[in-house]
């Protein structure tokens, strides 16, 4: 089963980062990339996003599409990044999101077929 992981950060998370020294994010970062190594037989793409001040938002609703920049929500919780897996099932990507080292919330998606 194909799967997209959507790994969202917290302001709070994005804030202890921010306040750690720079070995201690290096660290951080290190175990992420591992997680992406110990996976990446099941990881099929994905990449990470750039900040949410970057983002423009399309709002559809009475009358003409309205364009904004920033994100489409006013929110303390941003996607930061994605990756496709596939994997035999949702108990299977379970057991791979659980050992995720980085941001608090990873939210996991079947990929509908077309």
């Amino acid at each position: 089963m194909k799967f997209v992981l959507m790994f969202i950060e917290t302001e709070e998370f994005a804030k202890e980062l921010e306040a750690k020294s720079p070995e201690e994010r290096e660290k951080a970062y290190a175990q992420v990339y591992q997680w992406f190594d110990d996976h990446k037989d099941k990881i099929t793409g994905g990449s990470k996003l750039q900040g949410a001040a970057t983002a423009t938002t399309v709002r559809f609703g009475d009358g003409a599409p309205m364009t904004t920049d920033g994100p489409f929500i006013e929110g303390k919780e941003v996607i930061s990044g994605f990756s496709e897996i596939e994997v035999a099932d949702l108990d299977e990507a379970l057991r791979m999101v659980k050992t995720w080292p980085a941001c608090p919330i990873v939210e996991i998606r079947p990929v509908a077929d077309m």
